[in-house]
């Protein structure tokens, strides 16, 4: 196999690190992969594109049917996650995420990776109460039935409940004034294990409406989960020494301090913070799509959480300890699940899980928020020094050539060159094809 470390099969501490793995040929990065993860040939041909998600399936997944659409699936290296190495399957159509997350988790290797913490997997589903005359009498009421409202939510589900979840809690807010008149909304906490837990607590919020409307003689209206999973977090944090982030003409001290200053901004101007915690996002949403996740969950958390304080700020911060350290931290709700949904119904998701090595929702959530603590390192990183375009076009060069038309030997070949002129356009692309085969037809006619 190529590379300067063993094989995974080859130790019992199988390493994430694969030195030069991009210039492997598509066939050995497979294999090492398949190897690492000791996948089956079902589950190598699912990888191949052979196999997968049959249409008949597809159709019974979502409503009007007409295809499939893949997406690009890359494997995130050097990943170390609570002393555990770990490959992450990623799937994006925008060049230089994999490629960043990569390199960010091989600097985070310097201290040992990424140390990551998960809350228990609660969820909040609400119930809201319209047509009362009397709003602090009907939350009175409601508390004070707490413990038999609860008790009713833990019937709607035998199975979640036998697996150590359930309703946890209850939680009431008055909303006084709002468009349609006073309210007040009711919130079940509920211990979804190992699900993202949207069909669960949309059932048990449903179970509990006509006992809501009894104990409060309003009427309920909604009753449905909330995407602000504030009570379902995930944390992330490295620290990459200083002279680790030196390259060219950049000390270490200077990317420090770059990356502090490019995290200020985001931290104090909403514009910057939208585009820093997209960044993030581009780590995150990439494993949730390959894993199966509800990616629109997610995002609709990340961006309610990161606006919590009333003002939309930095999801992460990044700071320099006394010893000069570079110290990264991001904390975001993570509403994940390693059974139900697409988690198990997709067979590239099954795989992706496998290729992952996590046993439950926690650990997914925890390898997931280090992706997104990478991601964004890898991003203020370039920000802060050489600027983002220099990497990031020197991938994209290869989208634009095939959009011109590049087939073949030609793909790479119209990258290099016009990553060397430093234009990376269409309608450059598009000329430097017709020059090569222009000079090409020449040569075969003399």
């Amino acid at each position: 196999m190529p590379g300067g470390e063993p094989c995974p099969g080859e130790n019992t501490m199988p390493s994430s690190r694969a030195p030069g793995f991009y210039n492997w040929p598509l066939e050995d990065r497979l294999a090492w992969v398949v190897d690492w993860a000791n996948l089956t040939e079902e589950e190598t041909s699912i990888l191949r594109g052979e196999a997968g998600l049959p249409l008949e399936q597809a159709d019974r997944m979502i409503e009007n049917v007409v295809g499939r659409y893949p997406l690009p699936l890359g494997i995130a290296l050097n990943f170390r996650v609570n002393g555990r190495d770990v490959l992450v399957p990623m799937a994006i159509e925008e060049p230089s995420v994999v490629a960043g997350a990569s390199f960010a988790a091989k600097l985070a290797r310097a201290d040992g990776g990424f140390r990551a913490e998960a809350t228990p997997p609660e969820m909040i589903g609400q119930i809201q109460v319209l047509d009362l005359d009397d709003l602090e009498a009907a939350r009175a009421a409601v508390l004070a039935a707490k413990e038999r409202i609860l008790a009713r939510a833990d019937e709607v589900d035998p199975v979640i409940r036998r697996l150590g979840g359930g309703a946890r809690d209850l939680e009431v807010r008055a909303l006084p004034e709002t468009p349609a008149g006073p309210m007040l909304v009711v919130h079940l906490i509920y211990d979804c294990r190992d699900a993202m837990g949207a069909n669960a607590v949309n059932t048990a919020c449903e179970a509990l409406a006509p006992l809501i409307e009894e104990i409060t003689g309003g009427r309920v209206g909604l009753r449905i989960l909330s995407n602000l999973a504030e009570r379902r977090l995930a944390r992330a944090e490295c620290t990459i020494p200083a002279d680790a982030l030196a390259f060219d003409d950049f000390p270490g001290e200077r990317v420090v301090q770059g990356v502090v200053e490019a995290w200020a901004f985001a931290a104090a101007d909403p514009y910057r913070a939208a585009t820093h915690n997209k960044g993030i996002l581009n780590g995150v949403d990439a494993v949730a799509i390959a894993t199966g996740q509800d990616w629109r969950a997610i995002e609709a958390g990340a961006h309610a959480y990161a606006a919590r304080s009333g003002r939309y700020t930095s999801l992460s911060t990044w700071s320099r300890d006394e010893k000069g350290n570079l110290v990264g931290r991001l904390e975001m709700p993570m509403a994940v699940g390693t059974v139900g949904g697409a988690t198990r119904s997709h067979p590239t998701a099954r795989v992706a899980l496998k290729i992952l090595g996590v046993q439950t929702a926690r650990e997914l959530a925890e390898v997931m928020v280090a992706v997104g603590l990478a991601q964004n390192l890898a991003a203020l990183r370039a920000l802060a020094t050489e600027g983002i375009q220099k990497g990031h076009m020197a991938l994209h060069a290869r989208q634009v050539a095939i959009a011109a038309g590049a087939q073949g030997d030609e793909i790479e070949q119209v990258a290099r060159q016009m990553v060397a002129e430093g234009v990376v356009r269409l309608d450059r692309a598009e000329e430097i094809i017709r020059e090569q085969r222009s000079k090409g037809n020449k040569g075969a006619g003399e």
